[in-house]
């Protein structure tokens, strides 16, 4: 027997689940989607990062934000196998405004968006957020713990980011498999508790 080469499409998606769920990984710039989504995927992750250049130092606001190098042009992708009926497929979306005309056609068919966070840097989930809600899409909050950043009670973040108490948030660090596979946990309970 002679077997062909692996395509694309045989590497990124699975054809023997029952559900496939199109979950988006959304946060403003540089609070962690893309490792999140590293950090998730079973396959190796799509990215469609560029080195980010001087031209870039006036527009994408690095205040705040260390070692970053790097920045998601189009879009990351991955995949999880929850159980032999249900595969999430993570899609990431650039985190700057002016690729928000991406995030029209990510929308489309995704069941819900996990939201990154950064605990300091708030103000700059607010567009984030308000994007989510414009496209009616339920979410969860993540708040993206990276070294060093302060711990904020949960009701402290609710206020700040302006949420309804059935918002669910929980904390995570994207480069931790447990603490992300638990966000996603969260906000597939979320989902499923919606549909019922």
């Amino acid at each position: 027997m002679v077997s062909r080469p692996a395509s694309d499409e045989d590497v990124y998606l699975r054809n023997d689940v029952q559900i496939a769920a199109k979950i988006l990984v959304v946060g403003h710039f540089a609070v962690g989607k893309t490792t999140f989504i590293g950090t998730m995927s079973e396959i190796p992750p799509l990215r469609t990062e560029e080195t980010m250049t001087q031209a870039a130092a006036h527009v994408d606001d690095l205040h705040g934000v260390r070692g970053k190098t790097t920045t998601t042009v189009a879009m990351d992708f991955g995949r999880l196998t929850l159980s032999d009926r249900l595969v999430l497929y993570l899609f990431g979306t650039p985190g700057q405004q002016r690729f928000v005309q991406v995030w029209e056609d990510m929308t489309r068919g995704a069941l819900g968006a996990l939201v990154l966070v950064d605990p300091e840097r708030l103000k700059e989930s607010f567009d984030v957020i308000d994007l989510v809600e414009q496209y009616g899409l339920p979410y969860a909050i993540s708040v993206n713990h990276f070294d060093g950043t302060p711990v904020r009670p949960e009701e402290e973040l609710r206020e700040a980011l302006d949420l309804l108490p059935e918002t669910p948030v929980v904390t995570c660090d994207a480069r931790d498999e447990k603490s992300s596979a638990n966000a996603l946990i969260t906000l597939v309970r979320y989902l499923q508790d919606r549909a019922r």
